[in-house]
């Protein structure tokens, strides 16, 4: 399918200019039809093995009336909300009110939702480049203005003195991923403390704070046994945003939260604007069944060894082929640069050996692409030596 430009509305013609080029790869028929033996697609992070029976049963449970309104209209149910108020107490040790928690159908609209509750028109927001592929749609769509500033091309880390150059007068809030989505870094307490003091100091000359929203789909998929250090505790002007999709590994299933820290200044009077945001967003909540099955559906987590396998497999043998590969501390992905200069064609190279990769240029970082170690072990495994035929097919 080939998505061309709309003329209906002017604001949607803004955002197909930036997402327009992805939908319309990603709508490739060969793209839609990347399965079957033989194949390996590490595209994006879907599963490829059947869900875990525990993860079943607890969707069983919470979809098992136990009474008249099991599903009734839910909004951001008590129960459900004081379940994720004491999770994260117990996991950062900072006393989140249930009332400031916000149950959303995935990071997606949790993303929204904040964007619409504190930027408005006129406003600018920071966000990191090479980002998850709709940042700047939901920041235009909210209204304000897209600030890109790329990480640190070596170590994928934040770039503090861009970013602080970026910062303005305009500026209403930052968008932060860690670990991000692409480049696997987690960025380093003392990183985030920095880059505190950067947007504390500039919210004074500004006169009203700077928001960070903070990003945290991944924050559970680390490796290596490394620390995972959270902005929401190291700035008080946080927005703590999480999806249970990356962590089940399920995400066709909507369901998430933002979680405003007891430390925020004011934080009581965001409670209605973020409400509203729920609701006029097209009411962002999660269905009935996962508001019930959240007990469970919290302590339930991603098979964190099989993933690092995976990596430990892919990382070594593709570096060992000439490709230049970045081990990732986080996440399901692992980037590599392109061999050649063109990823889209190094794509259609590997697609001949019946592997699919995501091509960088679809975000924001050509010359590179991206594989998801959700992939089966079965793929990960056939595909060593066919990314070695590709490598040899380019350089010969």
């Amino acid at each position: 399918m080939t998505i061309e430009r709309p003329y209906v509305s002017p604001r949607m013609g803004v955002l197909f200019d930036v997402i327009g080029p992805f939908v319309t790869w990603a709508s490739r028929p060969d793209v839609r039809s990347a399965s079957g033996p033989g194949i390996a697609n590490f595209m994006f992070g879907n599963p490829h093995d059947l869900a875990p029976q525990v993860y079943v049963d607890a969707l069983i449970r919470g979809s098992t009336p136990t009474s008249a309104d099991h599903f009734a209209y839910k909004m951001n149910e008590t129960e459900a909300t004081g379940i994720v108020a004491a999770s994260l107490a117990e996991r950062f040790g900072l006393p989140f009110d249930a009332e400031d928690v916000f149950l959303t159908n995935g990071n997606f609209s949790g993303l929204s939702i904040c964007l619409h509750a504190v930027t408005g028109s006129g406003d600018e927001v920071v966000y990191v480049s090479p980002p998850w592929f709709f940042y700047e749609t939901l920041i235009l769509e909210s209204g304000s203005t897209p600030v890109r500033v790329p990480a640190d091309q070596e170590s994928w880390d934040l770039d503090l003195d861009a970013i602080a150059a970026a910062v303005g007068p305009r500026t209403a809030a930052i968008i932060i991923n860690s670990p991000n989505n692409p480049t696997g870094r987690i960025y380093p307490r003392e990183t985030i403390e920095a880059l505190a003091r950067i947007l504390a100091e500039a919210g004074e000359r500004n006169g009203r704070p700077i928001y960070l929203l903070s990003d945290e789909a991944y924050n559970r998929i680390v490796y290596d046994g490394r620390e995972y250090p959270t902005p929401v505790a190291s700035y008080p002007w946080s927005f703590y945003i999480y999806t249970y999709a990356k962590t089940h590994l399920a995400p066709g299933l909507r369901f998430g939260y933002v979680a405003v820290p007891p430390t925020m200044p004011g934080r009581e009077d965001l409670r209605g604007p973020l409400l509203l945001a729920q609701v006029a967003r097209g009411w962002a909540f999660p269905v009935a069944p996962l508001q019930h099955a959240i007990g469970d559906l919290d302590r339930i987590g991603i098979d964190l060894d099989r993933l690092q396998r995976r990596r430990d497999l892919l990382v070594p043998a593709l570096r060992d082929q000439g490709y230049d590969v970045v081990e990732p501390e986080g996440t399901f992905y692992v980037i590599v640069r392109s061999p050649i200069p063109d990823d889209q064609a190094f794509f259609d190279v590997l697609v001949g050996h019946d592997v699919y990769v995501l091509p960088g240029s679809v975000f924001e970082m050509p010359g590179w692409f991206r594989l998801s170690v959700t992939a089966s072990d079965d793929m990960c495994e056939r595909s060593v030596p066919a990314f070695a035929k590709a490598i040899a097919e380019v350089r010969s």
